[in-house]
């Protein structure tokens, strides 16, 4: 049986893909901050027939993220696919006003939560035959994209969200060329992420 684990997977984009890898037989591990959000979401996709263990997991925490790999532990030697989606948008601060703390609360998140779940569960990764590490991003995290007037999130004056996903764009390179074993992709999930087909406290669910 081929084994995930997706943080932020109580609700959302998360959800969603737990749900569809759980409807093709797969072992989902539901990482969740809120434990009871997570117990409810687990408890749904069970319902549905998903093989599915909810994962109490905080990526701001080594404690978490320690208790995390022990608990997958308990019910398998190996993790095939590892999604990192948890995130977190900020307050959208003005980049005139945005603090070194507005920066680190979203970085803290967005960009040390991958990398400490990354390197946490390597080698339940490094144990799969063909292990995966996906990382969700987003267009804001594009220097092209953001520097082109055509695209809305040029005229988006925020510091903490679009260079948080940028840094986690080249996190996932240096991986990719230092661990060619394992198989790194950066994925942006397009309209989902701005909002039109996922409401979530993300978009303060806006999506129609």
């Amino acid at each position: 049986m081929t084994s995930v684990l997706i943080t932020g997977a109580n609700k959302g984009l998360g959800y969603e893909t737990a749900r569809r890898l759980g409807e093709l037989g797969w072992r989902v591990f539901l990482g969740s901050r809120d434990e009871s959000r997570g117990r409810a979401a687990a408890q749904k996709l069970a319902a549905d027939g998903a093989h599915v263990i909810m994962v109490p997991l905080d990526v701001t925490s080594e404690e978490s993220v320690a208790g995390a790999v022990r608990l997958v532990r308990e019910h398998t030697d190996r993790m095939d696919v590892l999604i990192n989606n948890a995130g977190t948008p900020g307050g959208g601060v003005n980049p005139a006003d945005a603090t070194a703390k507005d920066i680190h609360a979203v970085y803290d998140t967005n960009v040390y939560g991958p990398v400490r779940v990354t390197h946490a569960f390597l080698p339940l990764l490094q144990a799969a035959d063909n292990p995966r590490v996906v990382m969700v991003t987003g267009a804001g995290g594009s220097i092209a994209v953001v520097t082109d007037p055509g695209q809305a999130v040029s005229t988006m004056y925020e510091l903490a969200y679009t260079s948080s996903k940028a840094a986690l764009n080249m996190i996932t390179v240096r991986y990719a060329q230092a661990l060619p074993a394992i198989k790194f992709n950066a994925v942006t999930p397009g309209e989902v992420a701005n909002g039109r087909f996922t409401a979530t406290d993300m978009n303060i669910h806006t999506a129609s």
